[in-house]
């Protein structure tokens, strides 16, 4: 079976079979490639990203080009959960030059999501971004600590473990 066709058929809940789905095609060629291309796709977007934060978090490779594509694929992002896993890959991804605006604006729109845990990433997007760029480090300081005084614990939780690194 393809990447495609496996996604498709993946019923968005269970998780050994997306893990199966990851096992049996990351040793491809083209595998990055092409879960970028279904990220473009709102129906396997969840998949797609939940793919690509596992083999980020494999250390698994992306080259320029394609942490660019996957800059400009963030204002695309629809549901929550893809959003959520393409947070949870920040912290492996250097963030072009060209791309800190499309970012900065990407984890603003993050910080006002209902899930709470795309906030809590999204708080967490900020601290990687001013770690690769000093100019953001004063806000991302003040995001954390008003975050600390307004949002839930599981937020919160989240918070305290980037802050715990210092910016």
């Amino acid at each position: 079976m393809t990447i495609s066709r496996d996604l498709a058929a993946w019923d968005g809940k269970s998780a050994a079979d997306i893990r199966d789905i990851y096992d049996r095609h990351c040793g491809e060629p083209s595998f990055v490639s092409e879960i970028i291309q279904f990220t473009k796709q709102p129906p396997l977007q969840n998949g797609a990203t939940w793919l690509l934060k596992r083999h980020v978090e494999n250390a698994g490779v992306l080259d320029a080009a394609a942490i660019s594509e996957i800059c400009q694929l963030l204002p695309n992002l629809a549901h929550w959960e893809a959003r959520l896993h393409v947070l949870q890959c920040l912290p492996f991804l250097p963030v072009p030059d060209t791309h800190t605006k499309t970012v900065e604006t990407f984890l603003r729109a993050c910080l006002i999501d209902d899930a709470k845990f795309v906030r809590a990433w999204a708080y967490s997007g900020f601290y990687e971004l001013a770690v690769q760029y000093p100019e953001y480090r004063q806000e991302a300081g003040q995001l954390l600590d008003n975050a600390l005084a307004r949002e839930p614990a599981s937020v919160k939780a989240r918070i305290r473990k980037v802050m715990k690194k210092g910016i």
